[in-house]
């Protein structure tokens, strides 16, 4: 038996399978073809579980999509949930060559191994976002667009643009959080400064934003100069739990509870509700997961080892369920998981276009995890597998009234 005949037993029967030895199976006209390069790309598939062993194949170059894109394989084959039990993994491992494929090959360069202090120290959690998000603001530009969001936009039509989209989601949060001339917001973990030159642009909100990416904080203390709204906004390189101050009216969260830890979301919420005065405002926007019975992090897993590092994702109910435990009263939830699959194809779709010049700036093995990561993120929110949920809270005040609308006037 060729070796593609015993990988189309993992990989399935959608696609077209050729690999090294000149063995090939699956329909010749398939929409997709997979090829396994070389040796390696077993050794990978051999030695990790879950989607690893496969991330790690593609991201060196091992393996490849060579009709077809990313995201056709993934919903040709058996997507993200490759995770063969021990029995089925020695079968392939026998079938495949044996004992020889356990043999340690180098991993790619992109995978982080280790960051230094504890998990979710302040020296943590600036390693892991450098890791990610220090990578070249030009790269980045190329990717999100104009709007330099990286985060879920909302569509307001089938038809409308990534930028009209990004705008429209600054806009909701801002309408949401009741946004008026003079008030005060806190944008924590602010990235590139969308939200916080919208909210001074548009509302005539006093702003700080805050990041823990230094790229990030400069890229947004220039577009906030250059759009001349120096004396209402300003971005800092810091951490959210080091701003100090309080009597913030409202508090915007866009993208950040996917890095705090579950061991430290209850004091997450606690220190922004402290930062309200009566009456202000949280909106949190952040990834989760489709119930509360998956694991936090899964530590093996591609999306930990080369793009989040130390991220972990919570069902939405237990969202809830903290924020009214520290104080808040939930006034609105709703999920926008299929936004950010057309988000993530957006930003798919940019890449591809840029793909020569992004190859240039940031090397191929980079550009390749971004290829596999966005790919595998259109997926997961097409699929259900994560979601992204959008919860307002809010701080009464001692006479218990909300301020709110009776009815929502954000829609």
């Amino acid at each position: 038996m060729g070796l593609a005949e015993v990988l189309a037993r993992v990989l399935g029967d959608g696609a077209e399978i050729r690999a090294y030895d000149g063995s090939r199976t699956g329909p010749p006209d398939a929409p997709v073809c997979i090829e396994v390069r070389t040796p390696r790309a077993l050794s990978y598939l051999a030695q990790a579980g879950g989607d690893l062993g496969m991330a790690r194949a593609f991201v060196a170059g091992d393996l490849e999509v060579t009709r077809g894109d990313l995201y056709a394989a993934m919903t040709a084959i058996a997507g993200d949930d490759i995770d063969l039990s021990w029995p089925e993994r020695w079968r392939l491992l026998r079938d495949l060559g044996g004992p020889r494929l356990l043999r340690p090959v180098p991993l790619p360069e992109q995978e982080v191994r280790r960051l230094p202090g504890r998990r979710h120290s302040k020296r943590r959690d600036q390693a892991a976002i450098a890791h990610h998000y220090d990578v070249s603001n030009r790269f980045y530009r190329w990717v999100l667009g104009s709007s330099m969001a990286y985060t879920c936009a909302v569509y307001p039509s089938a038809d409308a643009t990534l930028e009209d989209a990004q705008y429209a989601k600054h806009d909701l949060v801002a309408r949401k959080l009741g946004l008026r001339p003079g008030m005060r917001l806190l944008d924590v973990g602010c990235g590139w400064g969308g939200m916080v030159v919208h909210a001074a642009q548009h509302y005539g909100v006093r702003v700080l934003g805050v990041t823990l990416s230094r790229q990030q904080a400069e890229w947004g203390q220039k577009a906030i100069a250059e759009a001349g709204l120096s004396d209402l906004a300003t971005i800092r390189h810091l951490d959210y739990r080091d701003v100090t101050g309080s009597g913030f009216d409202a508090i915007s969260s866009i993208g950040l509870t996917e890095h705090i830890g579950k061991a430290n979301l209850r004091a997450y919420f606690r220190f922004l509700y402290d930062k309200l005065t009566p009456g202000g405002r949280l909106l949190n926007h952040c990834i989760t997961r489709p119930t509360n019975l998956e694991p936090a992090v899964r530590r093996r897993f591609f999306i930990n080892k080369y793009v989040f590092p130390d991220g972990e994702l919570f069902g939405p109910g237990y969202l809830v369920s903290l924020m009214h435990d520290t104080g808040f009263e939930v006034q609105h939830e709703e999920n926008l998981r299929e936004h950010y699959a057309r988000t993530t194809a957006a930003w798919s779709a940019n890449l591809d276009r840029h793909w020569d010049e992004s190859v240039e700036e940031v090397g191929l093995g980079r550009a390749r995890v971004w290829r596999l990561y966005l790919a595998g993120s259109q997926f997961g929110f097409t699929r259900n597998h994560i979601q992204l949920h959008q919860i307002l809270g809010l701080k009464l005040g001692p006479s218990a009234e909300s301020g709110m609308p009776l009815r929502p006037d954000w829609t």
